[in-house]
């Protein structure tokens, strides 16, 4: 099969869709794969090394996408959905339930488009290819929001960790998935006080056995979100439903009552975000300051460090680019966890969560 990997277009998105040892493999399987001119450099690989694993090097941005499988990072933006057309496999991260005029395109297109985050192994409700930059996001959260804490950034110049004499910033974060637990793993390291809020009460269980008392845990209701929040130094949105917006719990008048100089930093806004406050932001700018509290919404926060973090992806997504490449669509009967990842195919919005976002977009 043809393999296209294109140069990401996203603000600051480094990461890319293949790494050359992921080529390598492909191309040991017999496959061609096509990259982009440039593609790999934000993430420190080279042309070279991708000709080296047996890649083409193309010039054009049509030369990567016109192939039967595109491998990507990001979602297509909109100078890209042109190259989107009904024989192509688009495998992505797309988070469609935030995204209504990329949906429509997908779905005018006919394009197979197949979601990192929604692919899920049955039985576990484990989202394999979403796990690596959520490991990542959530201990990005903390860095980057003790960074938007410092005085000359715009917040209220508190250091997490504290000093002798000095009580240490507290970290409230909302959901105990993998975000969460990473969040509160750097923080703890950092000395801060921390409280994760949580609706499974199992979960909360298994994050007693794994902090014991370092953190407080909390069931998620309205009175501990509120208690919780007004005192954040560091708020971090956590909460993911799969394939769904993320539900708002944080409402404006709850931001109001944060101390000036705070700082929220909403991991789930490619889903929406949790806090109603909040947009998207970029890398180039990444805050903005909004009922006097700083406002991180960076959709892409593994872009970062896509060093570490294309390396994490490719290890999770290699063996479905695989299955694809060897099988094509019909690798989605032979897995049903890559078959719960296929969000459009033939004109049609076919994955149930993305349907209940957009009712009105699902054909009869």
């Amino acid at each position: 099969m043809e393999i296209g990997i294109p140069r990401e277009t996203k603000d600051q998105e480094f990461r890319v869709g293949l790494s050359p040892s992921s080529v390598r493999v492909l191309k040991e399987n017999g496959h061609n794969i096509f990259v982009e001119q440039g593609a790999g450099v934000g993430a420190g690989f080279t042309d070279e090394d991708y000709q080296n694993a047996g890649a083409a090097i193309v010039s054009t941005p049509d030369a990567a996408w016109n192939r039967e499988l595109v491998v990507k990072v990001k979602e297509p933006l909109v100078g890209e959905y042109k190259f989107l057309h009904k024989e192509q496999i688009l495998f992505t991260y797309l988070h469609l339930a935030a995204d209504r005029k990329l949906t429509e395109h997908l779905i005018d297109c006919g394009v197979s488009a197949i979601a990192y985050e929604t692919v899920e192994q049955s039985g576990s409700n484990k989202l394999p290819l979403l796990t690596p930059m959520s490991v990542i996001a959530g201990r990005l959260a903390v860095q980057f929001g003790a960074r938007f804490l410092e005085r000359q950034q715009g917040g209220r110049g508190v250091l997490l960790g504290g000093v002798p004499g000095v009580k240490p910033g507290k970290v409230v974060i909302l959901g105990g998935g993998v975000v969460g637990t990473e969040a509160a793993k750097i923080a703890v390291g950092m000395g801060a006080a921390v409280q994760i809020i949580d609706v499974n009460v199992e979960r909360l269980s298994y994050l007693e056995t794994l902090f014991g008392s370092r953190i407080e845990l909390l069931y998620s209701n309205s009175a501990h979100i509120e208690s919780a929040v007004k005192d954040a130094d560091l708020l971090i949105g956590a909460v993911l439903v799969p394939g769904r917006r993320a539900p708002i719990l944080v409402p404006r008048t709850l931001v109001q009552q944060m101390r000036p100089g705070s700082v929220i930093v909403d991991v789930a806004v490619d889903q929406g975000g949790c806090i109603e406050t909040l947009h998207a932001t970029s890398h180039s700018n990444p805050v903005y300051l909004e009922e006097g509290v700083v406002h991180y919404g960076v959709p892409n926060m593994p872009g970062a460090v896509p060093w570490t973090s294309t390396q994490a992806l490719n290890n999770s997504t290699l063996p479905y680019v695989l299955q694809l490449a060897n099988l094509g669509i019909e690798a989605l009967a032979k897995n049903p966890a890559l078959a719960k990842g296929l969000n459009v195919q033939n004109h049609r919005l076919v994955h149930p969560a993305v349907q209940e976002v957009f009712p009105d977009l699902v054909s009869g």
